[in-house]
């Protein structure tokens, strides 16, 4: 702000929203604010993001089906609803291709740390896990999987470099659109604060290319089920759902809403093998 910029975009959790910052929409109302993940709208701030929860599903379907034992280990970084809508997502994919399979979780209480991603992936092995998937953002996980033999799953990013045999898949952002309509807006006058959720129907979110790990029969599964995303007849957190407890939380025929209740979610799906940190981002 003190260089004078007039459109400032957080793009990550709690930039804007937390914390001291929770109030620099009213500090600098001469300048546009748009945030990554949130719900804090004001007149000169906006949020956006995207249904990652979706295409996450689809790379649990490749992990799924990849493994033999039916445990996949998941690493994830804080117990924020977005990191656990996500870890729920994964696990109801595996399913949806192995019925039964279990995710089991490793929190690393950091967005992006290599060393303890590595570490998180070699003790999810050590516990038996034959796939690996994750909410995190380096590469480590990747790492560690090519080289010791293991299916791997990423996220935000086409990482297949990073593990050329083990790679399956990745949920991905299309962000470039979104900011480039947004600046637009901007410089002819027509932005408006709002609330975006971005879809595999206009092509905010998406899936990386399949490695090798993935049969031609489940790349057919997967692209079947993004068709019925893109139609809308299919969404990751319709039910029946059934927590880890065995409570029926999304009943047969009814879809659960982006706000609030994807955008609260503190409870993990039937299938899941561990707790939701209490361990927040700081801010």
């Amino acid at each position: 702000m003190r260089d004078g910029y007039k459109m400032i975009f957080g793009c990550s959790f709690g930039n804007f929203s937390n914390g001291v910052n929770g109030q620099l929409y009213a500090k600098y109302p001469d300048v546009l604010f748009e945030e990554a993940t949130g719900t804090q709208i004001k007149k000169n701030q906006s949020q956006y993001f995207g249904a990652g929860e979706d295409t996450i599903y689809l790379s649990g379907m490749a992990a799924g089906a990849a493994s033999k034992k039916g445990l996949i280990g998941y690493t994830v970084p804080f117990g924020t609803p977005e990191v656990v809508r996500h870890a729920n997502a994964f696990t109801l994919g595996a399913q949806a291709t192995h019925p039964g399979a279990k995710v089991k979780l490793i929190w690393t209480n950091a967005w992006y740390s290599p060393p303890k991603e590595a570490s998180a992936a070699a003790n999810l092995v050590s516990t038996g896990v034959d796939v690996l998937g994750q909410n995190v953002d380096s590469d480590a996980t990747g790492v560690y999987a090519e080289k010791h033999g293991i299916p791997w799953a990423g996220y935000d990013s086409n990482a297949k470099a990073s593990a050329p045999k083990q790679w399956l898949t990745a949920a991905v952002y299309n962000w470039g659109d979104y900011y480039v309509r947004r600046v637009k807006a901007a410089m002819n006058g027509t932005w408006k604060p709002g609330f975006y959720y971005g879809t595999v129907k206009d092509g905010f979110t998406n899936i990386a290319p399949f490695g090798p790990k993935v049969s031609a029969q489940t790349r057919k599964l997967i692209l079947a089920k993004k068709k019925e995303m893109a139609a809308g007849k299919f969404h990751a957190f319709q039910g029946p759902i059934y927590d880890q407890s065995g409570k029926l939380r999304v009943p047969k025929g009814k879809t659960l809403k982006v706000l609030p209740d994807l955008y609260s979610m503190q409870w993990l799906v039937k299938g899941v093998v561990g707790k939701v940190s209490s361990v927040l981002p700081p801010g």
